[in-house]
């Protein structure tokens, strides 16, 4: 019987030195592929993107001559692009061939500088009602299509141009952004 115990635990000392190997073996190698993935998603993420947009930007540069140096500088002579939202959301029906829609936009403004956000922030009130009137005269249908919407909004663009040079006698506003679009 002493026999059958010493071997038992001669059995289980052996078994627990290969779990142990084991575990060991599986550790080291997760270890190492988690650092291989980290090691490649930081190369992905984090490579060369900064050399390559140089490069793009110079390649832009140069294929458009003059037209694209004269571009980027009233870019920057313009100033940091500014956003001043619509302070509520736009919600009205549209009718449509088959039934009349309820629709929600969410409306932001793309400014140059600090004086034409001002400007925009003191004729919110003029903005939105230029921006109902046309919005009023929209088409459920067409406003299904994503080219009803870029439609919507390049005359809303150009009615709240028109309006701010008329007031500021600036166009003021160099861009209409639809942050938010819903038709039930």
């Amino acid at each position: 019987m002493a026999d059958d115990k010493e071997n038992g635990k001669e059995v289980e000392l052996e078994v627990e030195g290969s779990g142990k190997k084991k575990k060991l073996i599986i550790i080291i190698a997760a270890v190492v592929l988690l650092l291989g993935g980290g090691g490649a998603g930081y190369f992905f993420f984090m490579g060369s993107d900064d050399v390559a947009s140089e490069e793009q930007l110079e390649a832009a540069l140069d294929s458009g001559g003059d037209e694209g140096q004269a571009e980027a500088k009233s870019g920057a002579e313009l100033g940091s692009a500014l956003y001043v939202p619509m302070p509520r959301p736009f919600r009205f029906n549209v009718p449509g061939a088959a039934r009349d829609r309820f629709v929600e936009i969410r409306v932001q403004l793309l400014v140059r500088g600090g004086d034409n956000e001002e400007n925009a922030k003191m004729h919110i009130p003029l903005i939105e009602s230029t921006l109902l009137g046309v919005f009023s005269q929209a088409n459920a249908d067409d406003l299904a299509t994503s080219a009803g919407k870029v439609s919507l909004k390049q005359q809303s663009l150009a009615a709240v141009q028109k309006t701010m040079k008329d007031v500021e006698g600036d166009k003021t506003v160099e861009k209409v952004l639809f942050t938010g679009f819903v038709m039930q």
